[in-house]
């Protein structure tokens, strides 16, 4: 029997009757890396939101660990395990990359808000904050101050602020966006090496991430499920294809929604 940390079912949501999200089956399996895809306007980020509980299902359920979570709030969700990236990586530009993966591990502790303790009081973090960041490849900047980190590292810090929250499933949102082509071979190289023993669901419009580490993908268009399967599966499947490229005789490689 598979082992389904998330799965949803005829998850629905409507905008003054407009159907961003119909009647989906997300069914992600433990220690994969999931991606969900689709052309612009497919309601992969509304599944995201839905998922996180930033907005809530007009209907269906959605399952972790076999348990209902339809209708918990986005911080029981976060106490749960399911962390997206951004909800605790809005990273600190003015403090030093250690102090940011810091705040991260105290919110995990639940001391986020003793900021009159001494730094002395902090420096046991010190050690696994060190370790995530070697786990990121960030260890030589822990004392740069973070706005003076290039784009593709503030993205890899943000990887390693949501591992301080010991994230059960990892919620990715395009986080190869806006990166130079050095930047985007690296942060996906990170994302595999991170995935280990985790669970990554990751929403990601570059076709050449997704070919290169997902296990499984999910295309989404419209609001519904096109098709899902590994790369191959829905590379040539000519549905995806055509909404992609507007043919069935385009080549899905390396293509951009």
């Amino acid at each position: 029997m598979t082992d389904l940390i998330l799965e949803t079912k005829k998850l629905t949501k409507e905008f003054l009757g407009f159907v961003a999200v119909n009647a989906v089956d997300l069914r992600v399996e433990r220690g994969s890396i999931h991606a969900l895809i689709g052309p612009n306007g497919a309601g992969k980020t509304t599944c995201f939101n839905l998922l996180t509980k930033f907005i809530t299902p007009t209907s269906g359920e959605i399952f972790f660990n076999s348990q209902n979570i339809t209708s918990a709030k986005p911080a029981q969700i976060a106490r749960k395990g399911i962390i997206r990236s951004f909800q605790i990586s809005a990273v600190f530009p003015n403090m030093t990359v250690l102090e940011n993966v810091r705040i991260g591990l105290q919110r995990e502790e639940g001391t986020s808000f003793h900021f009159w303790k001494s730094d002395a009081s902090l420096d046991k973090l010190n050690d696994r904050a060190r370790a995530l960041l070697a786990e990121v490849d960030l260890l030589e900047f822990q004392d740069h101050i973070t706005s003076s980190l290039p784009y593709g590292r503030k993205r890899a810090l943000e990887i390693a602020t949501t591992l301080a929250m010991e994230p059960e499933l990892m919620l990715l949102d395009e986080p190869t966006q806006g990166m130079g082509h050095e930047d985007v071979d690296r942060v996906t190289r990170l994302i595999k090496k991170v995935s280990a023993g985790r669970t990554i669901l990751i929403v990601e419009h570059n076709m050449n991430v997704i070919s290169s580490i997902a296990d499984r993908i999910t295309v989404l268009a419209r609001g519904t499920v096109l098709a899902e399967g590994d790369y191959a599966t829905v590379s040539t499947n000519p549905a995806v294809m055509e909404a992609y490229m507007g043919t069935a005789d385009a080549v899905l490689q390396g293509a951009h929604a």
